[in-house]
C-alpha cells in the first residue's frame, strides 16, 4: 500500500507542476495584454460636408471595450489554475504523509513539497486582500522551478523516520520554519519587483515601462515587502527558539554551533538588520530591497547547499 500511495503522490506532484505551468502561461498572457500598445484614437477631420473619419494608420487598432475584460479574464484563469494546482499539490503532500505514517517534511524532497505548497497557499491567501496578480507569473515560475528540482534531484522513496526526528518538535519546529520561508519568499519576489519598478533608465523599452506601470506604486511594494518580512521574521524567531529547545532535549545542549544552527542564526540576523534598518534608520527603497533579497538568498543557501554539502547533526536530507 505504501509504494502505491507514494507513486500516486508523485503523480499528483507532476500534475500540479503541469497545472502551475498552465497558470504561469495565463498570468504571462495577462501581463502581455497589459503591455500591449494602447489603441490610438482616430482623429476626426472637420470638412465642409459631412464629417468623415480617416482610416487608422497601419499598426494601430481601433479602441474597443474588450481589452480590459480580456486582461482580467487572463488573470482570473491564472488564479483558478493556481487554486487547482494547489489542491493537487496539497493532495500529493497529504498522500506522502499517509504513506510515510508521519508528517511529510522529514527530508529535502518532502520539505520542498510542503514548502512550495505553503508558498502557493500564502500567495492565494494574501491575494484575497490585495491585488497580487502582478506576482502570479513570478510565484508560479519559482514554484515550478523548485518543484522540478525537488522531483529530479531530491526525491527519495518513503523511509521510516530516524530516531533523532521522532519527536513532536518535528511538527512544530519544521512547520513554522516552512511558513516563515513562504513569507520570506513572497517578500523576496516583491522586493525584486520593487527594484525593477524603481529602476528608471532611458534605455528601457516601452513594453517594459508599460509592464512596470501595471504593478502597484513603488511605495506600496516597499511596504508590502516589509509587512511580509515582519510575519516571516516572527515565525523564524520561533523556529530558532523551538530548535534550541528541541536540541536541549535531544542532545543535552541548546546550542552547539552546528553548521545548520549557525546558518539559521545568520538568516535571523540578516532579517533583523533589515527590519531594524527599515524601522529606525529609514532604509526604505533600494537598499532595503537588496537586504531583503540577501536574506532570502541565505535561506536558499541554507536549504540547497548546507543540507547537501555540509555534514553535521542536522544532516537529514535523505540523499
Amino acid at each position: 500500500m505504501t509504494p502505491f500511495l507514494d507513486a500516486l503522490s508523485l503523480l499528483l506532484v507532476y500534475s500540479a507542476i503541469a497545472v502551475y505551468a498552465a497558470g504561469f502561461i495565463a498570468y504571462t498572457l495577462g501581463l502581455a495584454r497589459r503591455t500591449a500598445p494602447r489603441p490610438a484614437p482616430a482623429k476626426e477631420r472637420v470638412l465642409a460636408g459631412p464629417a468623415t473619419v480617416p482610416p487608422a494608420p497601419p499598426g494601430t487598432t481601433e479602441p474597443t471595450s474588450e481589452s480590459a475584460p480580456a486582461t482580467s479574464k487572463a488573470f482570473r484563469v491564472g488564479y483558478a489554475l493556481t487554486v487547482l494546482g494547489w489542491v493537487l499539490h496539497v493532495a500529493a503532500t497529504v498522500l506522502r504523509g499517509i504513506a510515510a505514517e508521519r508528517v511529510p517534511w522529514a527530508n529535502m524532497f518532502e520539505f520542498s513539497l510542503t514548502g512550495t505548497a505553503l508558498i502557493i497557499g500564502t500567495f492565494l491567501a494574501v491575494s484575497i486582500r490585495g491585488r497580487l496578480a502582478f506576482l502570479g507569473t513570478a510565484v508560479l515560475g519559482l514554484v515550478v522551478l523548485l518543484l522540478g528540482v525537488a522531483t529530479v534531484s531530491f526525491y527519495v522513496p518513503v523511509v521510516p523516520l530516524m530516531p533523532a526526528l521522532q519527536s513532536g518538535w518535528l511538527v512544530i519546529h519544521v512547520l513554522v520554519a516552512l511558513l516563515a520561508t513562504a513569507f520570506f519568499g513572497l517578500a523576496f519576489l516583491v522586493s525584486i519587483t520593487y527594484l525593477l519598478k524603481s529602476r528608471r533608465h532611458p534605455e528601457q523599452t516601452t513594453r517594459l515601462q508599460r509592464l512596470l506601470e501595471a504593478t502597484p506604486p513603488a511605495e506600496d511594494l516597499d511596504r508590502l515587502a516589509y509587512r511580509l518580512t515582519i510575519v516571516g521574521f516572527i515565525l523564524w524567531t520561533f523556529t530558532l527558539i523551538a530548535g534550541a529547545i528541541w536540541a536541549g532535549r535531544a542532545w543535552g545542549r541548546f546550542w552547539g554551533w552546528d553548521v545548520k544552527e549557525v546558518w539559521t542564526f545568520i538568516i535571523w540576523v540578516l532579517y533583523a538588520a533589515y527590519l531594524h534598518a527599515m524601522a529606525t534608520r529609514g532604509w526604505h527603497g533600494r537598499r532595503a530591497a537588496w537586504l531583503c533579497i540577501t536574506g532570502f538568498a541565505a535561506v536558499l543557501f541554507n536549504f540547497g547547499i548546507v543540507n547537501v554539502f555540509f555534514t553535521g547533526l542536522h544532516s537529514y536530507s535523505g540523499l
